[in-house]
């Protein structure tokens, strides 16, 4: 995922068919599972408090509080956190000081008190901001699609696009195929995404032009005449807005038919524990000790660790070595709730395979 870390409005742009389209990348950075940033950068008014303080955070939730003081912007005409001095504005927004107009709704003001919370791990995330009350009221039906469901429903090549994407920029044309097919992401997919996104959205600025203002181009082809009844007839070409809404609308069908609702739930990808920290990076040093690991110290609760090598292990403690696990592993511990705390392995560098035998191993010694 890429962190934007400078959203502001006037990085906010609008194309010639209105659509919104963000702008200046130049302090952004690809976020990896399991890394953290610590860059202080942005403009100060529109910074996290996690971000002017220096300490470490994960990415996307700098851009949630970037969003909520943009929101705030665009409805009150002013920013929530504001002052010439920087020491007195780096104090309003470590302590998440601002006030609500009082015109404001309920439920905008619910959910910018939600997106200016000083704590990140509070803060709302994206998802529960497309689920929030302000946010669904009025939404047109092609916006409550997410752009991932859309794409999904996309099965079919468009072998216009394709060409152009490889006469163009002399991509080989198996292996796109066999790229969109497999929906994998590299410079072939993204070019040829880049390229049907304009085309589908020049089609849809045509037909909108042909439209009276409201209508939704959702209404059926005529039936074709008798005579020409049997022979094929050319399907029309879906466009983004009709496909999400179709989606939409068979998921609210789904609903009214009494289909059962998915109950949401919370799910953990590591090791849970409700150990004090301390107690869980002693357990992680012992079962590292005995299994012949040698580790780095990142940070407080973060470290990465490898098999030793045969020369580290016959001067430590004379057993025979690991070497067969050629793998650098990274450990690192979240809190995720009170009392509740969570160990996370990625694989750092070497083959998925060894990998997996060397979690195998920590999490047979680990005894959290």
């Amino acid at each position: 995922a890429v962190v934007h870390r400078d959203l502001k409005p006037e990085n906010l742009l609008l194309d010639a068919e209105q659509q919104l389209r963000i702008a200046d990348f130049g302090l952004s950075n690809v976020m990896k599972d399991g890394d953290f940033f610590k860059t202080s950068c942005g403009s100060p008014n529109y910074a996290a408090p996690e971000v002017i303080s220096g300490k470490l955070y994960a990415g996307p939730e700098v851009d949630v509080w970037s969003c909520g003081v943009i929101l705030y912007a665009l409805l009150c005409g002013s920013l929530p956190f504001d002052d010439e001095n920087i020491p007195n504005l780096f104090k309003k927004i470590k302590g998440g000081i601002f006030t609500l107009p009082g015109h404001m709704s309920d439920e905008i003001k619910d959910l910018i008190s939600r997106m200016l919370v000083v704590d990140p791990l509070q803060r709302i995330t994206i998802p529960e901001i497309r689920r929030h009350r302000w946010f669904t009221d009025e939404l047109p039906l092609y916006l409550s699609v997410t752009p991932d469901q859309i794409m999904s429903q996309i099965r079919s090549i468009d072998q216009d696009v394709l060409m152009e994407v490889v006469m163009k920029i002399g991509f080989d044309r198996q292996e796109l195929e066999e790229a969109l097919e497999k929906q994998e992401r590299n410079q072939m997919t993204v070019a040829y995404y880049l390229i049907l996104d304009s085309k589908r959205r020049r089609l849809l600025s045509s037909s909108a032009m042909m439209q009276s203002p409201g209508q939704l181009d959702v209404a059926a082809p005529p039936p074709p005449p008798p005579a020409a009844a049997a022979q094929p007839q050319p399907q029309p070409l879906i466009q983004p807005q009709q496909l999400a809404e179709s989606a939409a609308m068979l998921a609210a069908s789904s609903v009214q038919r009494g289909a059962p609702e998915a109950v949401q739930r919370r799910w953990h990808l590591g090791v849970q524990s409700s150990m004090s920290p301390a107690d869980m990076m002693l357990e992680i040093f012992r079962a590292l000790r005995v299994l012949q690991f040698e580790w780095k110290i990142v940070a407080q609760y973060s470290l990465k660790c490898r098999p030793c090598t045969a020369r580290t292990a016959s001067e430590g403690m004379g057993q025979e070595p690991m070497t067969r696990f050629k793998v650098k592993v990274g450990l690192q511990l979240y809190k995720i709730q009170e009392d509740s705390y969570l160990l996370d392995i990625r694989k750092v560098d070497g083959d998925v395979l060894p990998f997996m035998d060397v979690c195998s191993l920590l999490l047979s010694e680990l005894k959290l």
